[in-house]
């Protein structure tokens, strides 16, 4: 599951696209493995994001198979094996598309919400 919690209590969901677009920004930051890109997607949003294990893997997966990220394996922070992926060129452009659609949408929804 990705939700945003709307308030302490009543997690809202997001638009669909939302996880792969935060996965490719989280990710162009550094390469990253995929508790470190859940913990970091929770902790740049303040904790109103939070990714489960349920929803990341499937999308990393995903975004590997299309070629938008590549993966290698490789050591983590506290000595276990981890797949580290990483932003393709491909992955770059899909960023910059995503990024850009999100800041329309977001434009939209802030227009509608300020119309009295």
């Amino acid at each position: 599951m990705f939700e945003a919690k709307a308030n302490k209590s009543v997690p809202g969901e997001l638009l669909p696209g939302t996880l792969d677009m935060l996965i490719l920004k989280t990710v162009s930051r550094a390469p990253q493995h995929g508790y470190a890109i859940a913990e970091s997607i929770q902790r740049t949003s303040d904790d109103l994001l939070r990714v489960e294990e349920g929803a990341l893997y499937p999308a990393l997966h995903r975004l590997e198979l299309r070629g938008h990220l590549a993966a290698e394996w490789g050591v983590s922070e506290n000595n276990r094996r981890a797949k580290f992926y990483r932003l393709t060129a491909a992955g770059r452009r899909r960023l910059s598309e995503e990024a850009g659609y999100w800041t329309r949408v977001a434009a939209g929804i802030a227009r509608v919400m300020e119309t009295v």
